[in-house]
């Protein structure tokens, strides 16, 4: 599962990447990977997580904090968190 973790947020990065924001992918010992995009306030942490076998990006609590990691908006949805 956490390959698939990582195969999510390096898409990602890529994508944010493609619209002028680096990232960076964490992959703490015993934890779980995060996307770590930068931000005035302090790096926007970004999981990867499977809800009944459907991925998604979180960046928080709540279902306006989350979407699904295949969205064609899912890295507009990210972007705009992070300014």
């Amino acid at each position: 599962m956490k390959e698939e973790q990582f195969i999510h947020l390096v898409r990602l990065a890529w994508d944010l990447h493609r619209r002028g924001l680096g990232a960076a992918v964490e992959l703490p010992m015993g934890k779980d990977p995060a996307l770590l995009v930068p931000r005035e306030s302090g790096p926007l942490r970004v999981m990867a997580l499977a809800r009944k076998g459907t991925w998604f990006y979180t960046w928080g609590r709540g279902e306006d904090r989350r979407v699904r990691a295949l969205a064609g908006d899912a890295a507009d949805r990210v972007w705009e968190v992070s300014r």
